[in-house]
């Protein structure tokens, strides 16, 4: 057994590392390589993608992981060896389901498209979009064909990112979760607005940087082996154990954009930089789901970096930085307003309380696509209704509408359910927390973010995916993904915030 394990050690080492390579190109796309080098690199990233599905689906792969999958059925099911076996198993039998010719298409399209999407959306114009989005959606229709039987035509495309989980779990969650948001918004909104007037004062974008930077390095964010950079859209990559990196984007008359994106990042990055070194270069070394990864982004986001505690120690150093812009703003009125509630039209700049709504139309709406009773062409008068009924806004263009996210021209259908599901996770996660550091309030307010992280190291990050999300977070808390912890969080702190009944 010790050979055979060697043997599959050594080939997925390889998957890895062209995976990784193919990273190192997409965050090079994103960042820095220059408009007319789409073509090219989409080239390049299909015939990447060629090679490596052709090595992951080869049949001597397949032998291998039916031997070692009845050899290793003696060992402790939670030994690395047995979750090695049990995941690549798995992985091994969806991507052979998959035409290695799909697999190319996908990713020189889907290069394309991201750029195709920039300038859509820089011009917010759809309809510069629209040809490579209808063909997306073609491919990922016929990539949920390559997977009978499912419930719902969706099931495949979500479980790319939370595996296991079906479509009507989801649904089932936010059908619970809606009204209780609904409500809680209302009854903000028959409240005085909170004055968020000095956020919209001039903060000089390289100030933003250097305080992002020192907040993130307090979270243990390493520039040894990570990064921060700009995109259009913000994102954390990783090509290795040690190379793990985060890219923001700036508006100097809004800094939450920055500030909070930064941290939302760190989350992820060090989820990635938390694994156990022994599960490098295996299909182990990565999150268990996007829930989990969210979980964290959203963490550090929001339930620290959106706290009051965080800015008792942080607010004198902001003030330091912009005395103009906030040397006469008291820490109360400006962590009041960090956490207004108010409708607005971008999701990464959505407040908690209204964050999962946007999630939700998402979601229906990629289901409709996914079912054929939404055309991709109609999809921006259907965005813009669901829009008004949903957050009460009408998007005035394309840009503030359905062309502000990433997602679809990565053709990532499937990844926007996994955000609230990570908010949820988050305050799950953040109870037990609690109960296992009684004095982790008083630690944030001295700054000190290293009994936090190393919790979500031993509990969340070393496990990397040994564990299906829904396994590893009943280990943790005691139960599956509920909503109840994050509405109860909601709850509380804005019943504070808006002197709620």
């Amino acid at each position: 057994m010790r050979r055979l394990l060697k043997q599959l050690k050594t080939t997925l080492a390889e998957l890895s590392d062209l995976h990784a390579i193919s990273a190192v190109l997409d965050w090079d796309q994103q960042t820095y390589m220059p408009p007319m080098g789409a073509d090219d690199r989409g080239n390049q990233l299909a015939t990447l993608a060629r090679i490596r599905h052709k090595r992951a689906t080869a049949p001597a792969l397949g032998r291998l992981l039916d031997k070692l999958a009845v050899q290793t059925r003696d060992l402790d099911p939670d030994s690395d060896d047995a979750c090695l076996v049990r995941v690549s198993k798995r992985e091994y039998e969806k991507t052979t389901r998959i035409p290695s010719s799909w697999v190319s298409e996908f990713a020189r399209l889907t290069t394309l498209a991201q750029s195709s999407w920039i300038e859509a959306r820089r011009e917010a114009n759809f309809a510069r979009f629209l040809p490579d989005l209808q063909r997306i959606i073609e491919l990922r229709r016929a990539y949920a064909g390559f997977f009978p039987p499912s419930a719902h035509i969706y099931d495949p495309l979500l479980d790319d990112f939370e595996p296991g989980m079906k479509t009507a779990e989801v649904q089932a969650i936010f059908n619970a979760l809606r009204p209780e948001q609904v409500a809680l918004v209302k009854a903000i909104a028959s409240q005085p607005a909170v004055d968020t007037s000095f956020l919209t004062r001039e903060y000089p974008e390289q100030s933003q940087w250097e305080f992002g930077l020192d907040v993130i390095q307090r979270f243990g964010y390493s520039l040894q082996s990570g990064r921060l950079d700009r995109a259009a859209h913000p994102f954390c990559t990783s090509f290795g154990m040690n190379d793990v990196r985060i890219t923001t984007r700036f508006n100097p008359n809004w800094p939450s954009s920055a500030m909070f994106g930064t941290m939302h990042e760190t989350g992820h990055a060090l989820y990635d930089l938390g694994f156990d070194p022994a599960l490098a270069r295996t299909p182990l070394a990565s999150g268990a789901s996007m829930a989990l990864h969210e979980s964290q982004s959203r963490m550090w986001e929001n339930l620290v970096g959106r706290s009051l505690p965080f800015w008792k120690f942080f607010y004198p150093r902001l003030q330091s930085i912009f005395p103009g812009q906030l040397g006469e703003v008291s820490l109360e009125s400006f962590y009041r307003a960090v956490n207004r509630v108010q409708p607005s039209f971008i999701r990464v700049e959505a407040d908690e309380a209204t964050y999962n709504l946007h999630i939700m139309l998402r979601m229906e709406l990629e289901i409709a696509l996914m079912e054929g009773s939404l055309e991709a062409k109609d999809l921006p008068a259907a965005w813009n209704q669901r829009f008004e009924e949903y957050i009460g806004l009408t998007p005035p263009n394309d840009r503030l509408g359905v062309l502000q996210d990433i997602h679809w021209s990565g053709g990532m259908f499937g990844y926007f359910p996994t955000y609230a599901l990570g908010n949820l996770v988050s305050a799950q996660l953040w109870e037990k927390i609690n109960q296992d550091i009684p004095d982790l309030t008083g630690q944030v307010e001295q700054g000190q973010f290293g009994a936090l992280r190393e919790w979500l190291r031993q509990n969340i990050h070393r496990h990397g995916s040994k564990f299906e999300p829904q396994e590893l977070i009943r280990r943790v808390t005691g139960s599956g993904i509920t909503p109840q912890p994050y509405l109860r969080y909601l709850k509380a702190k804005y019943s504070s915030i808006y002197s709620l009944g």
